[in-house]
């Protein structure tokens, strides 16, 4: 097949540890790992990068199918816009669709959506222009972060607060520098899992735990952007991901739960990463969903759905395939002869 990937590329000039205003965009590395990875089930790849031009391009490279990782750059439905104008031009495309793509990327709505069907959330309020009253529900310490960001964009050590002087500057900050909404929501400090799904219907890979106990004591014990993209990297020797998870099987049973009525309630398809904490009685809230979780190829790196995947015993290039072959399968559209990807026993 010819396969357009459309993507953002993080601009050389950049670095995710000077500034987060790229950090949702692929390294170049990326970007060529899965362009050699579906090269290597006979396809021809054609490289679109989510731009001014990226309409025009798609709609001239006479493409038989797009494997979407774009982020986008603007708007507050950006990661629609590439699954919005591949609909337009009726070319079928992995991942969730322009409804889930906008929904999840709004963490207020996500929020609002899980809390209707009973799935298990934080206690949270939008400040739109941060002289909003604090709604006495809300009990300090609180988190507050941009309602619109992934890749913990806008999260630092001063995103948790612990006064109302402290809830208000932080507000203001992320209104001001990020130019959307503020989330504050109740904080817990239970443990923190990833739950990663591939598929449809879904199978549940083997579930990541982050342990920010490896951390030094001046670092904060949350997904910060510091953590996520310093600590939590290869240049440094402390190690926060475990996987699979050392959880029992009550605990575990809970998560796949709620993981999998996410993964339904918010219409996702082919691939998804949910990030839970659990309360004082080890109930998984919800904290974000993420329809397109990164895919870097470095395992040291603990980009945590291929983590989740590699557990499973899975090679990169089979990462790749089997959403391929999954959004294929939704389509109803025949895997070519070359594509080849057997399913592994955690995926059975």
């Amino acid at each position: 097949m010819r396969i357009g990937l459309t993507f953002n590329s993080l601009p050389k000039s950049d670095s995710r540890y000077k500034t987060d205003e790229y950090a949702e965009f692929d390294d170049i590395s990326v970007i060529m790992a899965i362009k050699k990875a579906l090269e290597s089930a006979g396809h021809e790849v054609i490289l679109i990068e989510a731009d001014r031009d990226a309409y025009e391009k798609l709609k001239n490279s006479n493409l038989d199918f797009v494997f979407n990782i774009a982020e986008c750059m603007f708007g507050e439905s950006r990661r629609s816009q590439i699954p919005a104008m591949l609909e337009m031009l009726n070319i079928p495309y992995t991942g969730s669709g322009v409804l889930t793509q906008a929904i999840t990327l709004n963490k207020a709505r996500t929020k609002e959506i899980l809390g209707f069907y009973g799935i298990p959330i934080l206690k949270f309020q939008l400040f739109k222009t941060g002289n909003e009253p604090l709604n006495p529900y809300l009990k300090f310490p609180l988190f507050v972060k941009p309602n619109a960001e992934g890749s913990s964009k806008g999260i630092t050590s001063k995103s948790l607060v612990k006064n109302e002087d402290e809830l208000r500057e932080r507000v203001s900050y992320i209104i001001n520098r990020y130019h959307q909404p503020a989330l504050v929501e109740e904080y817990l400090d239970g443990r923190e899992f990833t739950v990663s799904l591939l598929g449809n219907p879904p199978k549940v890979l083997p579930i990541v735990e982050v342990d920010f106990s490896t951390l030094p004591d001046n670092i904060p014990k949350f997904d910060c952007y510091e953590v996520k993209w310093f600590w939590d990297s290869p240049d440094n020797e402390v190690e926060t991901v475990i996987c699979p998870a050392r959880i029992d099987k009550k605990i575990e049973a809970r998560i796949k739960k709620v993981a999998l009525y996410t993964f339904e309630v918010l219409g996702c398809v082919d691939l998804c990463r949910i990030d839970m904490r659990l309360d004082k009685n080890d109930v998984p809230n919800v904290l974000d969903v993420n329809v397109l979780p990164g895919l870097i190829p470095d395992p040291k790196e603990n980009s945590r759905f291929p983590k989740a995947c590699y557990s499973a015993g899975m090679t990169y290039d089979e990462i790749i395939l089997s959403i391929l072959e999954a959004a294929m399968k939704r389509y109803n559209i025949a895997k070519p002869v070359r594509v080849a990807v057997k399913p592994h026993r955690s995926l059975q």
